[in-house]
Formats: structure tokens, sequence, C-alpha cells
């Protein structure tokens, strides 16, 4: 049934969760979600990969389904897995080619479930972009494939992490710090912006959604003093922002922006770079943190670490960020049958 004519979030289907690189810890901490779930209160979900790769490092029960339909009558007594592809031979810390590619058919494959409503969302666990650029990938991560598999402009999807106390948004992602100012426009910032705005209306449920922006240099520039992108470039584009209705305020200075009375008094923040954004994100969530991509037709969310090759195969993972997404895939499921309906 198309995700569009269901009401009822009882009636969504399953999540699907692509295992990621099967020599990382994505197996292991999707296994140990399932063993959880009923304590977290997840909802039922079925991994899509090598089957081989969770039992590398889990001895509990596998039941194998051939169609997502499937998993929902098996996941109260065995973690469905939906087989992709053979990895070949697995060995846990150990990343190769034909994992990397089984990882990337994975991904594939949960995309396309979530386009035809026959899984309710994807979940992603983390891959090893080293070895995905060995069999042909050729996006900067996960967020950027998924947003061309589902039509969607690089701009217009944005990657947000979030924790129970913050949320932040990079307006810049992957690329080198010294590149940074070239790469911010008032155009880019416009869209950032507005995507976010529009997420977490449908994603979160919230309303109004309150927004701060921080700013590229040390103190936002000071007056000029330190920069101008923020006189030139940002300040600008906050301001034809709020001239369109949105609640958006900046550029402050960002080591201002994070202490715990300052997250109160916004919904998201958005970020010049990758690190202004993810450090005090990881610092506050360093084990629930979720990677979501808005601006999807489709829900996506992803725990906001690597693969942690060092400690694959050892039982040491912690689950919490993909437990973390989990719910926040099915919350955002939810918000969006409310906010489409």
């Amino acid at each position: 049934m198309p995700l569009s004519n269901i009401t009822d979030p009882a009636d969504l289907p399953p999540f699907a969760v692509s295992l990621g690189d099967p020599a990382g810890i994505g197996p292991e901490i999707v296994a140990k979600s399932w063993v959880m779930r009923e304590a977290r209160g997840l909802p039922p979900f079925f991994a899509v990969g090598d089957a081989a790769s969770l039992r590398a490092v889990w001895l509990g029960p596998i039941a194998m389904i051939g169609t997502p339909q499937e998993a929902a009558e098996a996941f109260g007594s065995a973690l469905p897995c939906l087989q992709i592809a053979e990895a070949g031979e697995i060995v846990p810390g150990t990343p190769g080619i034909d994992g990397a590619r089984t990882a990337l058919q994975a991904l594939e494959a949960a995309v396309g479930l979530a386009r035809s409503g026959s899984a309710a969302g994807i979940v992603t666990a983390p891959v090893g972009k080293e070895q995905l650029y060995g069999v042909g990938f050729a996006h900067p991560g996960q967020t950027e494939f998924v947003a061309e598999r589902c039509g969607v402009a690089p701009h217009n999807a944005v990657m947000m992490l979030a924790g129970p106390s913050l949320k932040v948004v990079p307006i810049t992602i992957h690329i080198p710090l010294a590149e940074v100012p070239a790469a911010l426009t008032v155009d880019l910032i416009r869209a950032r912006a507005l995507t976010t705005a529009k997420g977490l209306q449908r994603n979160f449920g919230i309303a109004r959604p309150r927004l701060v922006v921080a700013g590229l240099n040390p103190h936002a520039g000071e007056g000029g003093a330190l920069g101008r992108e923020e006189i030139e470039i940002i300040a600008p584009a906050v301001e034809s922002l709020r001239q369109e209705g949105l609640d958006i305020r900046g550029p402050f200075a960002a080591d201002g922006l994070f202490h715990a009375r300052a997250r109160e008094s916004y919904d998201a923040a958005l970020c010049m770079y990758h690190d202004q954004a993810l450090i005090p994100l990881k610092t506050l969530h360093f084990d629930d943190g979720v990677n979501m991509t808005l601006g999807l037709p489709i829900v996506r969310t992803s725990p906001d670490h690597g693969t942690a090759f060092g400690i694959a195969g050892t039982d040491s993972a912690n689950p919490g960020a993909m437990m973390a997404a989990l719910k926040m895939a099915a919350e955002a499921a939810r918000a969006r049958l409310a906010h489409d309906g």
C-alpha cells in the first residue's frame, strides 16, 4: 500500500535497515537493537544485506524473508533479514571490496523499498567510504546517494544531526575547511534554512520552527574586523528569510550557541561548516546522535557514527545511536501522516 494511503500509524509497514559495511559494527548494532526492541519501544524493522554478516557477530535468531510484508510477522521472534547479496568471506574489522559492493546493493534496495511504500522508511548503518569508492561509488556520502535516488537536487537535501537536546544543520558539509568561505552563498544558506524549516514541520510536528544561524568567523566577524562573510553573506540571507516569515535569527558567535540556556531558545542551529555543527552534537549526544536527511520524499535516518572497524567483532559496540535512529524514523513517519493527512 502506498504510504500516502495510510492514515493510521499502526498500519505503517516495517522499516528497512541497510546493514552497511559487513565488516563494520552495523550488523552488531542492528542485532543488538532487535534484542532491545521491546525495552526501547522500537518499531518493527528488517535488515537488508547479507545475513552472514549478522551471523558473524551474533548467535540470535534470524528469519530469512522474501518480502517486507513477512517482516512484521517474524519480528517478534527473530530478526528478519532480506538477503540481497553475499559479501564473500566476512572478517569483522577487515573491510573488502565484496563487502562494499554488498553494502551498496543493500542501500540501493532499501531506498527502493521505501520509495515504493513497502517500507515505512530507511535506517542506514555506517559504510566505509574508502571501500565504496573502490566499487564506483561517486557520492560524498550516503545522504547524497539517497537524495539522487529519490530525484532530489543536492542543495534541497539537508543533513540534520539530532539528539534529545540539540539539532544542527551544517550549511557546507564534506569539503576542506579552506574552501568553506568561497562555498558560502546567500542562496545556499536560504535553501538549507527553508528545507530545515519544512523538515522540522513535517518530521517533528513543529508548527513554527525557531532557527538560529552561527557566524563563520570568531565573534561572528566582530563587525567586519575578523571577516566580512557575516556582513556580506550570512546576515543578508537571514534577513531575507525573516522577511518571508521564518522565525530565524543570527548570525551569532558559535561559541555561545550551544550551552543549555541557549539551546532552549531554538529548535535547530544552522552552522557554517561540518565540525562547527558536529562537535557540539557529538559532545552532547555521542551515543544517541542521529543523522536525518530532510527534504526527501522518504524517511531516512542513520546513527551518527562510523563503521568503527577497530572494535568490530568484539561485542563492544554501543547500539544507542542505532536505536535512536529507529525511534526517530518511526516518530518522523507518524508525524508525516499527521502533517500530510
